[in-house]
């Protein structure tokens, strides 16, 4: 990593850290009547003024239904509802980008074992477990924010889930906001008890789908990382389960990797009988047929699986050689 880069993730970093410091040490004005009396007396600018505070309050790990109570006291049920829906959104979009600019990466590089295992079954459920996290108010808004960012979620799939699925809550605290000081102390325990309820039907439909991902669910290995052990000369079965014509198509080959083609795999496993005890490391294109091609090969119990992080267009990305079309003479061409 450049120093350069290394620079600014800190600057970014601290920051971060200085927010959150600000927003702990500044924590009983942090209360919906003081923002009432002084993002009310902003007139026009009020709206813009509240999503840009609800937003930086999101980085800084201020608690969301502050901001809900406030809203709806503010700007009623609707346009009230329409703020805090942008300035959560806004925020947990920033805090999910912060996390994966500092640190995704390493994390990447680092998790192994169970973190693993658990990072990568959350991966494969993509907008599924940001859906379930934000329906769950056992979850932390704004820890969860961050965590997610050290996921391979793409954004898009994270912003929409996040969208659509803190809209039942956003509207509840809302209402309450609007509803006034009085019906606060009444009110606020039956919307936490329902937010809880519709929270507790979630993990029951979708917990027992996420442990099955996390049984089966590989190690991933990086491309520098694989090529560093394959010319060191460890022991490692390379298994592409890319079609045939890909296997030998533009994007080549590792040499030395077996074409098993990933809805054949389940029906030919006594060609790769023996490597049971052996690493395999699966190939594909990107790495989504490998992801599948090591549920199968778990099933069929292979104990040390791994799926190659992006496939051949990560490995050509890299500049790494590759093995083209068989030559006449018997022997792999090298690309």
């Amino acid at each position: 990593m450049s120093r350069r880069r290394l620079a600014a993730r800190l600057a970014l970093a601290l920051l971060v850290a200085a927010l959150a410091a600000a927003a702990a040490l500044n924590r009983e004005r942090l209360d919906p009547a003081i923002l009432d009396a002084w993002i009310g007396g902003l007139g026009g600018w009020a709206p813009i003024a509240y999503v840009v505070v609800y937003t930086l309050a999101t980085i800084a790990f201020v608690p969301g239904t502050v901001f809900g109570l406030a809203g709806g006291a503010l700007f009623g049920p609707v346009w009230g509802t329409v703020f805090n829906l942008l300035g959560a959104t806004v925020g947990a979009t920033l805090a999910f980008l912060v996390a994966r600019y500092l640190a995704a990466d390493w994390i990447a590089r680092k998790a192994g074992g169970w973190l693993g295992r658990l990072i990568a079954g959350v991966e494969a459920e993509g907008w599924r477990f940001v859906a379930f996290v934000r329906l769950v108010p056992l979850f932390p808004f704004n820890l969860s924010n961050y965590a997610l960012g050290l996921t391979r979620i793409p954004l898009g799939h994270y912003v929409l889930a996040s969208l659509v699925c803190m809209a039942p809550g956003t509207v509840a605290y809302t209402w309450l906001g609007y509803a006034g000081r009085e019906a606060l102390a009444g009110n606020a325990a039956a919307v936490r008890y329902g937010l809880l309820g519709l929270g507790l039907l979630a993990v029951i439909a979708f917990l027992p789908r996420l442990l099955r991902r996390l049984r089966g669910a590989p190690a991933w290995v990086e491309v520098a990382d694989l090529k560093r052990r394959l010319d060191a000369g460890e022991p490692i079965a390379l298994i592409d389960v890319r079609g045939p014509d890909e296997f030998t198509g533009p994007l080549g080959h590792i040499r030395d990797a077996c074409n098993l083609p990933v809805d054949t795999i389940e029906k030919r496993l006594a060609e790769v009988g023996g490597l049971e005890r052996r690493p395999v490391v699966l190939v594909c294109r990107t790495d989504r047929r490998s992801a599948k091609a090591a549920e199968v090969l778990h099933a069929a119990g292979f104990a040390d699986v791994a799926v190659l992080r992006g496939g051949m267009e990560q490995w050509h990305r890299a500049g790494l050689p590759v093995a083209s079309r068989p030559a006449q003479d018997g022997r792999e061409g090298t690309a």
